[in-house]
C-alpha cells in the first residue's frame, strides 16, 4: 500500500536563532508526496525539469491505486511555494508493484472510472506554473508536499499529469447595461473559445447574468447550439453576480453526475460590479468549492486602473484555483479565453486518502506546494467533507 512519508522535522543543531527559524519554517511547510514501498518498482519515473521553462507534456508515472474504492470530488487550495531548505531533494519516488485485488491507474488520456459513493479519497486538479506564468509539465509525484487540514494525507493513491480530461464548462457572460458597448466582442470571443476548446468528451453551457440568470444553452457538445445560445443574449438591467454565481454552481455543476474523473470551470465574463445580489461573495465561492468548480474570470474594464470589481474577480477565481485576466484592450479579452484553454489542458491530477477525515460535512482546507521554489501552484482553496448518507 502507498503511503505518504511525514516529512522530517529533525533539524541540525544550528544555533538557537536558527533552530527557532526553522521550527516556525517546518511547522507550515507541506510535506512531500512520497510512496513507500518494499515492492519492486513497477515503473521508471521521469526526470522534472531543471529550469524553470516549460518542458514537453510526457506523462508521468502512476502511483498505483492502493485501494479499490473510487475517487470522490474535492477543493484544493492556493498556496504560495515555500522555500526549499538549501541543499534537500526528495529522494526518487519507487512505485508499488500491482497489489492483489485493486486495479491499476488509467492512461492520463483516458477518463477515470469511478462509481458516485461515500468515500473518503479526494481528487485534486491543479496547474503549475513558473515566476513568468508559463506551464510546467513533466513533475512527478515527490515534487510536491501537501497538508489537508494541517496534517500530511494518510495515502496518495494516484498522481498523473492529466491533458486530455473530459471538461464540463460554463460560460457566463455578464449581460448588464455596464458592458453594453463591449458584448458583441464578449459573444465572439466566447463562441471562438468553445469551437477551439471542445472535444468529443466534452460538454458545455451559455448562460447570461444581470439581475437574473438566463439559461441559454444547457450543457451539450453541439457547438452550433452553444453559439446559438450566445447570440440570443442581450445586454440590460443591473448586476447580481453574486447570486449568479452562487445559482450557477448549485443548479448547473453540483448535479453533476460524471461516470468519470471530469474537470469543472466556470468564465465569468463581468466587470465584477455586484449591485443586486442577496447572497454575500463567500457564500458564492462556498458553493463553488462545494460543487468542485474552479472559476476563472476576465474582466470587462478596459480602463487603466484597476476598480473594486476587478479585485472581486480576483477574490473568486483565487479561492476556487482559477486565476484572474485583465485585458487591457477590448482584443484582449480573447487572449484570456485562449489563456484559459491553454491552462485546462496543462493540468495535473492527484487522488489522496486524507488523515482523520470526519463525515461532518466541515470544510477542510489544504495547502499544496512545489518543493522547488521556482515553481508556483495554483489550486483550490479546500473542500468540504461529506456527510453521513441518510
Amino acid at each position: 500500500m502507498s503511503q505518504v512519508i511525514v516529512l522530517n522535522r529533525t533539524n541540525r543543531a544550528l544555533g538557537l536563532c536558527s533552530s527557532l527559524f526553522l521550527f516556525c519554517l517546518l511547522t507550515v511547510a507541506a510535506v512531500p508526496l512520497r510512496a513507500q514501498t518494499g515492492a519492486t518498482p513497477a515503473a521508471t519515473t521521469t526526470p522534472a525539469p531543471s529550469e524553470p521553462t516549460p518542458q514537453p507534456a510526457t506523462p508521468t508515472p502512476h502511483a498505483p491505486a492502493v485501494s479499490t474504492q473510487p475517487a470522490a470530488s474535492s477543493q484544493t487550495t492556493t498556496t504560495p511555494s515555500a522555500p526549499q531548505q538549501p541543499g534537500t531533494q526528495p529522494p526518487a519516488l519507487q512505485p508499488s508493484a500491482q497489489q492483489p485485488g485493486t486495479q491499476p491507474a488509467p492512461n492520463s488520456d483516458q477518463p477515470t472510472p469511478t462509481i458516485k459513493v461515500q468515500v473518503n479519497e479526494v481528487n485534486l486538479i491543479f496547474t503549475v506554473t513558473d515566476k513568468k506564468g508559463k506551464f510546467i509539465t513533466g513533475l512527478k509525484q515527490e515534487n510536491f508536499g501537501l497538508l489537508d487540514n494541517q496534517r500530511p494525507p494518510e495515502a496518495v493513491l494516484r498522481f498523473q499529469q492529466q491533458t486530455n480530461l473530459p471538461l464540463r464548462v460554463g460560460i457566463m457572460l455578464d449581460t448588464s447595461s455596464s458592458i453594453r458597448q463591449r458584448f458583441q466582442f464578449e459573444q465572439d470571443s466566447a463562441i471562438e473559445f468553445l469551437l477551439q476548446i471542445l472535444h468529443r468528451d466534452d460538454r458545455a453551457f451559455v448562460e447570461g447574468f444581470d439581475i437574473q440568470t438566463d439559461l441559454a444553452q444547457d450543457f451539450t457538445n453541439n457547438v452550433d447550439h452553444l453559439n446559438q445560445g450566445i447570440r440570443k443574449l442581450r445586454p440590460g438591467g443591473g448586476t447580481a453576480l453574486f447570486d449568479a454565481l452562487y445559482k450557477t454552481c448549485k443548479d448547473q455543476m453540483l448535479p453533476l453526475q460524471d461516470t468519470g474523473a471530469v474537470r469543472r470551470a466556470l468564465i465569468l465574463v463581468s466587470d465584477g460590479d455586484d449591485n443586486y445580489s442577496r447572497v454575500q461573495e463567500s457564500d458564492a465561492i462556498k458553493m463553488c468549492q462545494r460543487a468542485d468548480t474552479i472559476v476563472y474570470t476576465i474582466s470587462t474594464n478596459i480602463s487603466p486602473s484597476k476598480d473594486k470589481g476587478d479585485d472581486v474577480l480576483k477574490q473568486i477565481s483565487e479561492a476556487t484555483g482559477g486565476q484572474p485576466f485583465y485585458p487591457v484592450k477590448l482584443e484582449d479579452v480573447a487572449i484570456g479565453f485562449r489563456n484559459i484553454e491553454e491552462e485546462l489542458r496543462s493540468q495535473y491530477h492527484l487522488v489522496y486518502r486524507p488523515a482523520n477525515l470526519k463525515m461532518d460535512g466541515s470544510f477542510r482546507t489544504i495547502y499544496l506546494q512545489a518543493t522547488d521554489p521556482r515553481y508556483h501552484v495554483r489550486a483550490q482553496k479546500g473542500y468540504f467533507a461529506p456527510r453521513p448518507i441518510q
